[in-house]
Formats: structure tokens, sequence, C-alpha cells
């Protein structure tokens, strides 16, 4: 299994070695939504209890750049899918579980290199991190364990969608569910419904716990979700992990039926 799954890992490597723009483009993406929020629209944002606004933005960011990009894996599996390949896979003397493996740690793989060029962006816009280095990976720590219960949403999605036209049509809905978190302003700046979702956000409980973890300017109402925002950013990734995880699996396995 081992095996089968780094050789179609090797299989996507090949594809980014052969066609580098969307690779680009998926790590250039988010530092252009940092240098935008950052520059264009920071001086009009208030930090809670103070601060610079870049320190409070940018570990937000890596937690909305961990939920992003999840359409390329997505748009992966469906092409696969309609072309005949994951069929040919399913017929070949290989580990049945190797494919969403592979991608899986491919995926990953992108992440781990987006999130560094995340980490130099801010570096070079001034951010810092205050607590060490051990808080420091364990910051990263959560940010890639909250991408990879993302991934496997986004795997069964799509799974389920089928086709890469659709997928274009569900990774819409992705916007809506990352700025509804603190990633770029805290909860208290909404409507009480609003800010009532945004704080049980799991990408508000991991941009909260990283910024814990970097000594970051954050948030706080006094609430729990907000106060345990670290344990929050801990258990939200593994119950999405226990739901969607085995979902993406039986999906998978009933492929060829």
């Amino acid at each position: 299994m081992v095996a089968d799954s780094w050789t179609v890992t090797r299989r996507d490597f090949a594809h980014w070695a052969r066609q580098p723009g969307q690779l680009a483009v998926g790590l250039v993406f988010p530092v252009m939504m940092l240098v935008m929020f950052a520059y264009f629209l920071g001086g009009g944002m208030a930090v809670p209890g103070g601060g610079k606004y870049v320190e409070f933005l940018v570990p937000g960011m890596f937690a909305l750049t961990m939920a992003f990009g999840l359409e390329a894996t997505m748009t992966a599996l469906t092409q696969d899918m309609n072309r005949g390949i994951i069929d040919r896979f399913r017929a070949l003397p290989m580990a049945t579980s190797a494919v969403l493996v592979g991608r899986s740690i491919a995926d990953m793989l992108q992440s781990a290199a987006g999130l560094l060029v995340m980490v130099g962006a801010g570096l070079l816009m001034g951010w810092r991190s205050h607590h060490g280095p051990g808080a420091a990976l364990a910051a990263v720590g959560l940010s890639l364990l909250f991408r990879f219960a993302m991934l496997w949403v986004g795997i069964l999605v799509g799974l389920v969608a089928g086709r890469p036209e659709m997928v274009q049509a569900v990774q819409i809905l992705i916007w809506p569910v990352t700025f509804l978190s603190s990633a770029f302003t805290s909860p208290d700046t909404m409507p009480d419904w609003l800010g009532a979702i945004a704080r049980w956000n799991p990408l508000s409980s991991t941009a909260g716990a990283v910024r814990d973890l970097f000594g970051n300017p954050h948030w706080s109402d006094g609430s729990w979700a907000t106060d345990n925002a670290v344990l929050l950013a801990v258990l939200w990734p593994l119950v999405l992990l226990a739901v969607f995880f085995p979902l993406a699996v039986a999906r998978y396995g009933r492929l060829s039926r």
C-alpha cells in the first residue's frame, strides 16, 4: 500500500512539473489576498485589544489558506473519474486505497509548501512569532491538521460531484464559509446570529489557536469557544475526519458498482 500510494503521489508530482502554472497560482493566490487585506483594507480595521492588524491577519490567513485550494483535489478526482483512469487503477494489481492516499499525500505536501510561502510573506510584511519555536511548530501543526481534515471533505465532495463543472459550482460555497469566520475580523463586529456562527466555525478555532500560539493579537468575548480555541482546533478536525474519511472511502469503493 505504501509503495502504490507513493507511485500515485509521484504521478501528481509529474503533473506539477508539466503544468507548473496551476501550482504557482495555488501558492501565489493566498499571498495576493494577504497583501490586499493588509494594505488595501487594513487601515480601516480595528484590532481587538490593540496591536498591528498585520499580526492579527497573518495567522488568520494561515488558517484560510488551509481551506482554499480544495478545488484542485476535487477537480483532479473528477477528471480521473470521467477519463476512466480510476477504473483503470481499480483494474490493476494495486492497493485500493492507494489512489486516495497518494492524492492526499500530494495535497498535503503542496499545502505545506503554501504555508511556508505564507510564513515568508508574513515575515516580509512585519508579522512575527513571539512565543518561541515550540509554540510556532504547534501552530503550524494545527494548521496542517485542519488542512488534512478539509482535504477529506474535498475528496468526498469530488467523488459525489462526479464532474469538473460541478466542482466549480460547489467551490463557490467555500467562500461564504471561509469569510464567516475570525480570519479577517472579530465576530463581535457581525450581527449577533452571524457572530455566533463565526465563533463556532472550525476555521475560527484554528485561526484563534494559531494566534494564541504565535502570541499575536486575538479577540475573546468570554465565550467557551473563544477561550478554548486550541482545544477546538484539535477537536474540530478530528470530528471532520471521523465523519468524512469513512464516507469518502465508502464512496470510492462504490464507484464501479
